[in-house]
């Protein structure tokens, strides 16, 4: 039998937790869908298990309608994350203008007794020997070498999903060892620092005095505030597309996504303790919480159905087991404007779990049945085609 791609044994004993282990000890994998189904039909849920699919046109337009979702959000995140750059890029030109300035005010107020041609030389020297240890750790290995532990950061407990924090997914990625033609972080603040060292020499060598040194570093910072300008104008662009995107996408404002389920890309969320796992389609970042989000396509209901409120309790324990930080609510959307907070306590927590080792007892002892009378549940089930105990 497999199970979100891997495959479960049926032998496992119920352990003093009440969750159902293996003989190695591991909890039997539950997914947030597996306790969808069941909540919505126990015998819809085993015919699942065992390989009969969906059929029907809800089950094709959910697909459509999610795969739409999910365009959209993606759409989001990538003109989010070009934003960030943009800024990211502007900020830096920004700061290299404070520092030309500032420098340029000291070059004009320097002591009569420093020449400023030695200054020049003692930047220069710094420049060389920043350069040269810059490009020495680009091309050698040496954080392996130093064997330097690489580690997730703990800043924000982020979840990895589509791409990383803007930083370290553009300079430095989880895993990254660098040399031989690769640099991170470490490496462009060397080159970086290397550059403004080697830009203050030419300035202060060209210059006849104090004075002209100070206007060539005015000069300078006036080209890079052209710059700047133009990187600027780039970031409002930015911001207006994402705008575009963010309406399109049905995100509101004040939201930032930060994992979005695209089935290729969207890393798989797991507790080892009680086996459960799952892949919500959003999680955004409200007020500094994690909030996972769940769209649900089709007819809009009354009041959130029972099976899609137990799916979206997975994902708040998925997100709480996985960050370390509880999540106070999650969303259940249906459609654009139909939208459903569901709380997450103690009492919550008490309802997912029964139902997860349910599953789990079901799917090492079998006896999977129909848990409800209403014809209209089966007239609606996707798999009322393979199912024997069927009202209609």
């Amino acid at each position: 039998m497999t199970v979100d791609g891997v495959n479960e044994s049926a032998i496992a004993v119920e352990s003093d937790d009440g969750f159902w282990r293996s003989d190695e000890g591991e909890a039997l994998h539950v997914s947030a869908s597996d306790l969808e189904r069941h909540a919505y039909c126990p015998l819809s849920w085993s015919l699942a298990r065992d390989g009969k699919t969906g059929r029907g046109e809800a089950i094709l337009a959910g697909r459509e309608k999610h795969a739409e979702i999910h365009e959209k959000v993606s759409g989001f995140k990538l003109k989010q994350n070009e934003l960030k750059k943009a800024l990211i890029i502007w900020s830096w030109w920004f700061a290299i203008i404070i520092i030309f300035i500032s420098d340029a005010l000291i070059f004009m107020t320097i002591s009569k007794t420093r020449d400023p041609e030695d200054v020049a030389r003692y930047l220069t020297l710094l420049a060389i020997v920043w350069l040269l240890v810059g490009l020495v750790a680009v091309y050698l290995p040496w954080r392996k070498w130093l064997d330097i532990p690489i580690q997730r950061t703990d800043d924000f407990n982020e979840i990895k999903s589509l791409d990383d924090t803007i930083i370290p997914h553009t300079f430095q990625p989880y895993g990254f060892i660098g040399g031989w033609g690769q640099g991170g972080k470490v490496e462009a603040g060397l080159l970086m620092g290397a550059t403004i060292f080697g830009l203050h020499a030419i300035g202060l060598t060209w210059a006849g005095n104090k004075e002209q040194a100070g206007f060539i570093l005015v000069a300078m910072a006036m080209l890079w505030t052209l710059l700047a300008s133009w990187q600027l104008q780039r970031a409002l662009l930015a911001d207006n597309a994402l705008e575009v995107a963010r309406m399109e996408a049905g995100i509101e404002s004040e939201v930032e996504v930060t994992y979005s389920d695209d089935d290729s890309k969207a890393g798989l969320l797991v507790d080892e303790f009680s086996g459960l796992r799952g892949r919500p389609d959003q999680i955004v970042i409200v007020d500094g919480e994690f909030i996972p989000v769940e769209q649900k396509t089709g007819k809009i209901p009354k009041s959130p159905h029972k099976s899609h409120k137990i799916q979206l309790l997975a994902y708040l324990h998925l997100v709480e087991s996985t960050t370390g930080l509880k999540p106070p609510y999650g969303v259940l959307r249906y459609g654009n404007e139909n939208l459903h907070s569901i709380d997450w306590n103690d009492s919550s927590k008490h309802l997912l779990f029964s139902a997860v080792k349910e599953v789990q007892r079901l799917m090492t002892q079998g006896g999977a049945e129909r848990n409800h009378n209403r014809k209209g549940k089966c007239e609606n089930c996707s798999r009322r085609y393979a199912c024997d105990s069927s009202l209609v």
